[in-house]
């Protein structure tokens, strides 16, 4: 009775040990896959964007440098800082005395040349006169030859002096004419409409203009503003005219200003100092130094400033539209796996048992955050965007609520 007894106990021992093996070896060679998890994210449906950035200077749509032509001192400034004026409105005088006498002196020499002119055409006159005379005296042998030919000659001198105060008469009105445009530089008025936005000569100044026209004052049209942002010259090969922008200012970054883009410039900026350069040396050294920085191409493009808000020299933060998809289904980038021959993609996707499948879809818009799938994903199902090993309740549940997008 006692040898069964123990035969049964070494029986329950060998199953015992042998459950034990199973339960560990299950454990070592199946744990992994058991507890392996996948990392998904929602495809859904949202408004997509492909987009340039660029920071961009505002400036008036147009600027003027109003200047003096006359030189003297500043008499009367007729404007002040930000005042509206309108295109005629006077808005500075230069003294004028030495331009008024100019103009008396001009014309007083035309008066004279004018006085000449009538006295050699009386002289004229009387020897046309005698000329008739003696041409009849000679004419009947009763004059001499040598007394005509005198008179002749008396004649046609008094008809070149008379052609030389013409020349000079018309000389004068041009010398009138210019002393009055002299004249009126002296009172500077406004070429167009506009806000004045710089006073650069005080009342009281005096100005040269002998080499150069002075500026009195800067006038800005401030009812269109011009943004001129800076696109890089690795995006700009994407950029065209005619493609949407909008822009924030940092006073209002909440705040969306829409426009077109109207043109881009065809060389950088640096492109002005080239002409500088006046040796081969300074040009070599200026297009290594150009090479070594950064090249940005200016992109203008013009917006409505009704009330005057935006000013010259903001800062305006763009962002210009390469493409866009409203109510487009979109996955986090990071699903899309490697790139066939056709231009798909593959993703891995979640089926109705939870097991990841394989499929090729066909992306639009791509910002290296978002894809934009276009055929092969429907709104609503679950893209694989990675894995992890679900070690613990808490993994577990950190892995059941992520999502790219939040869901």
């Amino acid at each position: 009775m006692k040898k069964n007894s123990r035969n049964v106990l070494y029986w329950l021992l060998a199953v015992w040990v042998l459950l034990i093996m199973g339960a560990g070896v299950r454990m070592y060679f199946f744990s992994a896959a058991d507890t392996r998890r996948f990392l998904t994210a929602k495809a859904v449906r949202t408004n997509m964007e492909d987009t340039v950035l660029a920071t961009g200077e505002l400036q008036a749509y147009q600027l003027v440098s109003v200047g003096s032509r006359a030189s003297g001192q500043v008499k009367s400034l007729k404007v002040a800082l930000g005042d509206k004026v309108a295109r005629g409105q006077l808005i500075a005088e230069i003294d004028s005395l030495t331009q008024q006498n100019d103009l008396k002196t001009a014309r007083a020499s035309q008066r004279n040349y004018e006085a000449q002119l009538r006295g050699k055409q009386a002289t004229l006159r009387q020897a046309e006169a005698s000329l008739k005379r003696k041409k009849r005296l000679a004419d009947k042998d009763a004059g001499s030859r040598q007394d005509y030919e005198d008179a002749l000659a008396t004649r046609d001198e008094t008809k070149e002096a008379i052609a030389a105060l013409q020349a000079q008469i018309e000389q004068a009105k041009v010398n009138v004419a210019n002393a009055e445009v002299n004249l009126g530089y002296t009172k500077i008025t406004a070429p167009m409409d506009g806000v004045v936005v710089s006073i650069i000569t005080k009342q009281g100044q005096t100005v040269n203009a002998s080499q150069s026209a002075p500026t009195i004052v800067m006038l800005a049209q401030l009812d269109t503003m011009t943004v001129e942002a800076k696109i890089s010259e690795a995006d700009v090969v994407r950029v065209k005219p005619g493609q949407k922008v909008y822009f924030t200012i940092l006073g209002e970054p909440d705040h969306r200003y829409q426009a077109t883009l109207r043109s881009i410039n065809p060389a950088p900026e640096s492109v002005k100092n080239e002409g500088s350069n006046s040796s081969s040396s300074s040009s070599s050294s200026s297009t290594s130094s150009s090479s070594s920085s950064a090249i940005y191409y200016y992109g203008l493009f013009d917006v409505p400033n009704p009330g005057h808000k935006l000013r010259i020299y903001m800062t305006a933060q763009c962002t210009i539209v390469l493409a866009e998809a409203k109510d487009a289904v979109s996955i986090p980038s990071t699903a899309l796996g490697e790139k066939d021959a056709k231009g798909r993609y593959s993703v891995q996707v979640l089926n109705k048992e939870g097991k990841p499948e394989r499929r090729w879809v066909k992306v639009g818009i791509n910002d290296s955050t978002q894809a934009q799938i276009t055929q092969g994903v429907e709104p609503g199902e679950r893209v694989v965007v990675g894995q992890a090993l679900a070690a613990s309740s808490e993994s577990k549940s950190f892995d059941d609520s992520w999502s790219p997008m939040g869901l």
